[in-house]
């Protein structure tokens, strides 16, 4: 999970859209940043293809929630039927 750590130089920025996108999963990322799961570097797990399959279902997860609620205000508003 990404968030906005003490990195050098431009590292700290190129986190900003992943760690928006895993804001958009809601309850989870908060809970994960409160219990510390997910967010340290583990050399281990970073070696295993499913680390990065899981990672990136967790991006798309929250960028779908956006839509989602983008689309729900569109409904709402009346700018879709």
């Amino acid at each position: 999970m990404f968030d906005l750590s003490t990195g050098q130089g431009s590292s700290t920025i190129l986190q900003v859209p992943p760690m928006i996108a895993n804001l958009g999963t809601g309850i989870l990322y908060v809970l994960s940043w409160l219990m510390g799961a997910g967010f340290a570097d583990d050399p281990e797990r970073a070696r295993l293809a499913t680390y990065e399959y899981g990672n990136t279902f967790l991006l798309i997860a929250g960028l779908l929630n956006y839509l989602t609620m983008l689309d729900a205000f569109d409904v709402a508003a009346g700018r879709k039927p």
